[in-house]
């Protein structure tokens, strides 16, 4: 017996019914080519995967979660940080290309792989393997065990059953689909590690393919990352401690519905921040007789990012020294300010960019959720 949703109440419509009206304005303007569209796109899965590898203790900076979607060389992460948000990018880079397989099926093997994705840099934890044995979650904080997942010999059982309900056509919504996988998931917790991020992946590659929005933005992590003791909280609430798939599902409905509202809100509002800090990118490099292909390194500074010129060439598509003539020129016209030697420099915003951006740059305003 796994968690089953609840019977939608006019709370929950209420919210649905605001999630579908807004989903359609993010298709249309994720949908648009726009100039900053790869920007966008970037930025989205880099805040995913900082965001879920943020719930478990790998704090990186906004730098290093896009290295890591970008396939450079790391800013300051290092060992098993970056090990975490590279495999995590390699994870999730595979679910979102499964997006549209038309004969693609959920299987036991397919969430062993996919684990195996996640934590290869880690043998020790089992990566690709069922847990050996009984596991507990421990709140660390209090030094004390806060869940008991199922015993071991119900891991097969309930993930083959946990399949069957994701191949099984449904009436309840993507979204409570979405989240039940997630819920189930990580109170089954299969695994000796990565239960959450496995569960967090999961929940992406369902929307993902019910087609809810382009792939690229269907992810709740950045908001899950930000609320982490909420998030803890509802899964405490709705666990009650050890395996009770008959309890009510409701609170935890409530919370991913919420997470969904607010990131579609938070979408729109990337997009038009990137909008404005585009434009202006733009100008400053007619204005400056810059290279128009610098207008990515301008805009990242004007987005308070750092550059290298491992970051500058692969998104320009030139070679090292071109990188090297391009930074310099961007310097000399005292747009970036250079940090560090050799092979650990890198190129920070000027003062000039830092105040452009308070002038261009709006703060997000989370959104009133229908109902509270």
């Amino acid at each position: 017996m796994l968690f089953t949703p609840p019977v939608l109440g006019a709370t929950e419509t209420a919210i649905l019914a605001e999630i579908n009206r807004i989903r359609k304005e993010v298709r249309h303007v994720t949908a648009r080519p726009r100039r900053w569209s790869g920007m966008l796109r970037t930025m989205m899965l880099a805040s995913a995967i900082r965001g879920s590898n943020s719930i478990e203790g790998y704090n990186a900076s906004v730098e290093d979660a896009l290295a890591a979607v970008q396939g450079t060389e790391p800013f300051a992460a290092e060992g098993e940080t970056w090990n975490a948000l590279s495999s995590y990018r390699s994870a999730m880079t595979f679910v979102l290309q499964l997006a549209n397989d038309p004969s693609f099926r959920y299987e036991q093997g397919f969430i062993r792989s996919l684990h195996y994705m996640m934590l290869q840099y880690d043998l020790q934890k089992n990566p690709g393997n069922w847990r050996p044995g009984s596991i507990f979650v421990f709140d660390e904080k209090r030094k004390t065990a806060v869940y008991e997942a199922p015993q071991r010999e119900l891991v097969e059982p309930l993930m083959a059953e946990l399949m069957e309900a994701l191949n099984a056509p449904s009436d309840a919504p993507e979204l409570v689909r979405a989240a039940m996988a997630h819920l189930n998931l990580v109170m089954i917790h299969p695994f000796s590690d990565g239960n959450g991020r496995m569960a967090r992946c999961l929940h992406t590659l369902v929307l993902a393919r019910e087609g809810i929005l382009e792939p690229d933005f269907c992810s709740i992590e950045e908001y899950l990352g930000r609320e982490q003791q909420a998030y803890y909280d509802v899964l405490a609430l709705v666990g009650q401690g050890t395996w009770h798939p008959e309890n009510d599902a409701r609170p935890w409905i409530r919370f991913i519905l919420k997470a969904h509202f607010t990131q579609a809100h938070r979408i729109l509002w990337l997009n038009e921040q990137l909008d404005k800090v585009w434009t202006a990118a733009e100008k400053i490099v007619t204005e400056n007789g810059l290279p128009s292909r610098s207008v990515q390194a301008v805009a990242d500074g004007i987005w308070g990012l750092k550059i290298k010129n491992a970051t500058y060439r692969k998104f320009a598509s030139v070679s090292e020294n071109l990188a090297s003539r391009d930074l310099k020129l961007l310097v000399d016209k005292k747009l970036l300010m250079p940090a560090g030697e050799k092979r650990g420099r890198y190129y920070e915003p000027s003062a000039y960019l830092k105040e452009l951006r308070n002038s261009v740059f709006s703060r997000f305003t989370p959104p009133q959720i229908p109902g509270e």
